[in-house]
């Protein structure tokens, strides 16, 4: 167990600074060596001291990183991945949409495999996906997964052709469908849906209902499975990061905790 974890970031968003920000206020046992976006001019005068901007994902091989976290996008996710899994760096994934292609995820499993490193994928949003996966175990019959956002958390998505945001005066749901197809079609928004069916039965099985709320002003996210081991219900109502609706606070706060169990003598 090492006493000080580095860590490159792949992403300077809303997730990745306040990932940085909740690090340096908790005190963690935690260095951000590495920040990886296109445009340096993207963490000019916001980089973490001693951090250095990454132009590539070849650049990784030349820090001192045991953890690489995405927090970009899922076309960054497989070129990243590639790169920190074969130096034999971990990679953490919140762009889960990308694994949807199982092509991609058999070759990152494979590529970790040989390597001695792992292809971690943390709750994001969620909640009790350490319960899901437990109960996956023993085989399940069916999970469904509601994900609820205020109205303008949909905008600059295909929702805005599927309903009148911006006219909602009542919840609409505007898909129904496999986890696959909504973390395909709404990769910023349902990226939890993949998550879900990875811990759960799978893209295909697992469905997923996205709803629009003009009234709501929190995140909600609500799974049902049932199967051998009995019933499993979860409800979370998360607040949107203040610089990034699309994203939940919890994304972030899961990364944090992540992190800090590396170096933990207690893991929780």
């Amino acid at each position: 167990m090492s006493t000080v974890e580095a860590i490159c970031l792949v992403g300077w968003g809303a997730i990745g600074q306040r990932v940085a920000a909740l690090l340096k206020a908790r005190g963690a046992s935690a260095r951000i060596v590495g920040i990886a976006v296109r445009d340096p001019k993207e963490v000019e005068g916001t980089m973490p001291e001693g951090a250095v901007h990454l132009s590539s994902p070849e650049a990784l091989a030349a820090t001192s990183a045991t953890l690489v976290v995405e927090a970009a996008s899922r076309e960054s996710v497989l070129p990243f991945a590639r790169a920190a899994l074969a130096a034999g760096m971990d990679f953490a994934v919140t762009s889960t949409s990308a694994l949807v292609d199982v092509a991609v995820l058999d070759e990152l499993v494979e590529l970790a495999r040989r390597n001695g490193s792992k292809l971690i994928i943390p709750p994001g949003a969620l909640g009790g996906i350490d319960a899901l996966s437990a109960a996956s175990r023993l085989g399940l019959d069916s999970v469904e997964h509601v994900i609820t956002k205020p109205a303008r958390a949909w905008l600059g998505t295909p929702a805005e052709k599927l309903c009148r945001l911006t006219e909602l005066q009542e919840a609409e749901a505007f898909f129904e469908g496999s986890a696959a197809e909504a973390a395909t079609a709404f990769p910023q928004n349902a990226n939890v849906a993949a998550t879900t069916s990875l811990a759960g039965i799978g893209m295909d099985r697992t469905r997923v209902r996205l709803v629009a709320d003009p009234k709501a002003v929190e995140n909600m996210h609500s799974i049902c499975a049932r199967g051998p081991f009995g019933t499993l219900e979860i409800r979370l109502q998360n607040r949107p990061l203040a610089t990034n609706p699309k994203s939940s606070e919890m994304t972030a706060l899961n990364l944090v905790r992540l992190i800090e169990n590396r170096t933990s003598a207690l893991v929780l």
